[in-house]
This record gives C-alpha cells, sequence and structure tokens, in this order.
C-alpha cells in the first residue's frame, strides 16, 4: 500500500543530481578519481589508515572475513540480533556463524553470554553496531585478546557514529561500513572496509581487483574478484559527505521531537553513555507485543517495521545441523523479546514535525 508517511525516504536532490551528471562531462562512470577522493575523505573523517570500496555491505564483510583468512572449519560469533547479510557473510567464505544473545540495554552483543559459545574452532567475532549506537568495543576488544580472536566489525548502520570518541568500525582488526539507500550516508549501494593493517589493506587490493593492483595488466598474482564500485556512486557519495553535518543535526532533532511528542511511558531505545547516536531508526518497545499496535499504524497510513527476526528462527539457519549443538548451550530470551515488541518508526531527514506529531498521536490514543 501507499503510505502517507513511509518508513524511509532517502535524502538526495539536484545536488546529487549534478554530481552524477559531472562524471559524464568526464566521461568516467567506471572507479576512479571520484572514488579515491571519496575514499581519502572517509579515511579522514574516521580517523584510519586505509580503506577500500566494495559494492554493497555484505561483500564488505565477505572481503574483510576473506583476508582474515576466515573460512571452512571455523567459527565466528556474532549477535543473533542483526540483519541476516551478517551470518550470510560469514557462510559466504565457507565458516559457520555462531549467534549470540543481546543485552536488553542497547541491543548489542552479550559479552558474558559469548563466553559459552567458544571452542577449539572459534577464530573471530563479529560485532554490530545497532540503529545508530556504539556496542561497547572494550568488552569486545577484551574478550578477543583473551581467546585470541580476530575482530570484524559491522559498522554497516554506523557511519559517524563513535565510542569514547572513536569511529566506530576502527577498533578491531577490520571494519566494515554499507551505503545503502537507506543509510545515514548513501551512494545507493555501496560498501567500505577500513584497516589500520597494512598487510591487510594490500590483501584487500587484490581480493577486489581480479588478483591484481592495476587495472589493464593480464597477470594476476593472486586470486581475486571484481568488488569496485563506480564514480557514477562515490560522486552521490561525496556530496552525501558535505551534507553530512546537517544529517547528524537533523536525525537529532527528529530523535528529540519523538521524545516530546510520545507518551513518556514508551521506551525509546538509547545507546550506552560512552556511545555517540545517529538514530539509524527511532526504536521504541510495546510491552505485551507490537503486532496490534503496528497493523494500526498501518491503518493511519503509517509505515512502521519490526526489529530484526532473530537469526536462530531464520528458516536458513534453523535447520543447519551445526546450529543445534550450539542451542543447547545458550539462549535467546532478550533477542526474541525484542523482535516481538519493537517497533522502528519513520526517521528519515525529510520528515517534518507534523508528521512527527502525527505518528506520536496516533500512538498515544492506541489503548497498549
Amino acid at each position: 500500500m501507499k503510505y502517507k508517511i513511509p518508513q524511509f525516504q532517502p535524502f538526495l536532490d539536484n545536488r546529487e543530481y549534478e554530481a552524477i551528471k559531472s562524471c559524464f562531462d568526464l566521461n568516467w562512470v567506471t572507479e576512479g578519481p571520484k572514488s579515491k577522493e571519496f575514499v581519502d575523505k572517509l579515511c579522514k573523517m574516521m580517523n584510519v589508515k586505509y580503506g577500500v570500496l566494495a559494492p554493497n555491505g555484505t561483500l564488505s564483510l565477505y572481503m574483510a572475513l576473506k583476508v582474515l583468512g576466515i573460512g571452512k572449519g571455523d567459527e565466528v560469533i556474532v549477535p543473533n540480533f542483526t540483519f541476516i547479510a551478517s551470518a550470510n557473510a560469514i557462510d559466504m567464505v565457507g565458516a559457520k556463524p555462531v549467534f549470540c544473545d543481546i543485552q536488553e540495554s542497547d541491543l548489542h552483543i552479550d559479552i558474558k553470554k559469548a563466553e559459552k559459545l567458544i571452542t577449539c574452532r572459534t577464530k573471530a567475532i563479529m560485532p554490530v553496531h545497532i540503529y545508530g549506537m556504539a556496542c561497547n568495543m572494550d568488552e569486545v576488544i577484551e574478550f578477543a585478546k583473551k581467546h585470541k580472536l580476530k575482530v570484524v566489525e559491522d559498522a554497516a548502520q554506523a557511519v559517524g557514529v563513535n565510542w569514547n570518541g572513536k569511529q566506530a568500525g576502527t577498533f578491531g582488526d577490520i571494519g566494515s561500513f554499507s551505503f545503502f539507500a537507506d543509510k545515514t550516508l548513501t551512494t545507493g549501494e555501496g560498501g567500505l572496509v577500513v584497516t589500520d593493517n597494512e598487510e591487510l589493506y594490500n590483501k584487500l587490493l587484490y581480493i577486489r581487483n581480479q588478483g591484481r593492483l592495476n587495472r589493464g595488466s593480464f597477470i594476476h598474482p593472486e586470486i581475486g574478484y571484481n568488488f569496485r564500485m563506480t564514480d557514477l556512486q562515490t560522486s552521490i557519495g561525496l556530496v552525501q559527505l558535505e551534507k553530512f553535518p546537517y544529517i547528524v543535526e537533523k536525525k537529532a532533532e527528529i530523535l528529540a521531537r519523538y521524545k516530546k511528542y510520545l507518551n513518556p511511558n514508551l521506551r525509546i531505545i538509547e545507546p550506552n553513555p560512552n556511545s555517540s547516536h545517529i538514530p539509524f531508526r527511532v526504536c521504541i518497545l510495546i510491552p505485551g507485543g507490537s503486532q496490534k499496535l503496528m497493523e494500526y499504524m498501518s491503518e493511519n497510513e503509517i509505515e512502521t517495521r519490526t526489529f530484526f527476526y532473530p537469526l536462530h528462527k531464520q528458516p536458513c539457519y534453523e535447520e543447519k545441523s551445526f546450529w543445534k549443538i550450539f542451542k543447547k548451550k545458550t539462549n535467546f530470551d532478550v533477542s526474541e523479546k525484542m523482535y516481538n515488541e519493537g517497533v522502528c518508526l519513520p526517521s528519515w531527514v525529510g520528515i517534518s514535525e507534523e508528521d512527527i506529531k502525527y505518528i506520536c498521536d496516533k500512538i498515544n490514543e492506541f489503548k497498549l
């Protein structure tokens, strides 16, 4: 159905259109100078040494795992509460995703529960920075050092988000970002892999460019693939970077307006005090279950969205033989509760205060 207030709309205008046109003026539509400029500016903003582009966030995670040597027979601990791409990237390299429940306070991985999942095959942990908030990276790094694990950060929803003043995605061995259409900074499709490790960076250069460093050569020292982006996409990204301070400001205003108009008894998910917050979604909890409220909102032409469906219940993972072993070691009470009670409210940059008030009025008048 067509909604009066959709869940999301990208923040694009004539500036992005003109930026794409400039690629045609230069007659350069594949990965080129604009892509280099985009990566350089992102690395500077994130205070990280090296970065390479990827076609999307899923493949950026795949690249990250691949260059770390994660593969067949290995296990990677990943939150049970995340978009399925996190687990799928682990599966893509031949490893096994091992799901861990989350903390109810901020929806991030519960490190205490991760302790029970360690085996002799555990090679890495993949913390996921959820909904524009940062995971407790102090805990993650300490845990990884204790068990000698690699750290692959899924920061798809966390461009510009910091933990204790340091960009999410830059704590571990390697970090992954997404520029999908609904992300805070978008190129339509696209991803980024970052690291401070020169050896990993060089491996990334080979794997993303058919096993060679330079295009135009037909000698391929290593096995690689085509994981490039285009200047058409990164020209949009450069405009988005110019807009980014405004986007962050507007996102904060949107959250403040929801807090102003919503029933104060409703809980809005907030980050750990050591995390900054650029609300990827405005997330509320409806005690007892969210389904009836979401149906009511749809009747009033407001598009809402559930929280992530727990990975251990996904049909494609539920019957995996290896996973049945881990089901006996942990439970997923928190991620199941969050899915059943969580609602994501429209929070795109262009949403008006009038629309936010209308959304809140409908929620407040609903008999919870």
